[in-house]
């Protein structure tokens, strides 16, 4: 079984994986980080993305060693010395979330579209969440979270 190197949330790991082993399971499984969820298996629900090398990716999709070399963040990862990332704190006050399955999703696909775009419009924002897929809301307080983190980090907020 080789040992995959790539850095994951700010740090450097070691894990063993077989060929075929998807990143998500590799995520979830040896290295314990069980925020990001497994929904679809095909890469359509969004409830799987992470950042690899800061580019939204559905780690349903991706083999564990295509992911080796990389910088890999999961939604474990975007708090910063305990303190919510500006999209977590944002959630929160404007309910953009309800049972949680697709939120990590929401938010790693969220940070991409905020790190490439300080200042979306709604359409941006639905169009950048438009493979994210939730059951529970009708969206509109998912897509007020991201404009309020948008502002808030605008302000200074992480």
């Amino acid at each position: 079984m080789p040992t995959l190197q790539f850095n994951i949330n700010g740090r450097a790991v070691q894990v063993q994986a077989e060929p075929h082993d998807l990143l998500v399971d590799v995520i979830r499984g040896p290295l314990a980080l069980t925020g990001t969820h497994e929904g679809c298996d095909t890469g359509q629900c969004g409830a799987c993305t992470v950042l690899v090398d800061g580019q939204s990716t559905r780690s349903c999709t991706m083999l564990a060693v295509q992911a080796a070399g990389h910088a890999i963040t999961t939604v474990e990862g975007l708090a910063q010395d305990g303190k919510p990332h500006a999209l977590q704190q944002a959630f929160m006050q404007c309910h953009g979330l309800q049972c949680g399955f697709c939120t990590p999703g929401m938010l790693m696909t969220a940070a991409c579209l905020l790190r490439e775009n300080r200042n979306p419009s709604e359409a941006d924002i639905v169009d950048a969440l438009e493979g994210n897929l939730c059951r529970c809301t009708g969206y509109v307080n998912i897509v007020a979270s991201v404009q309020e983190a948008a502002r808030l980090q605008q302000k200074g907020a992480s």
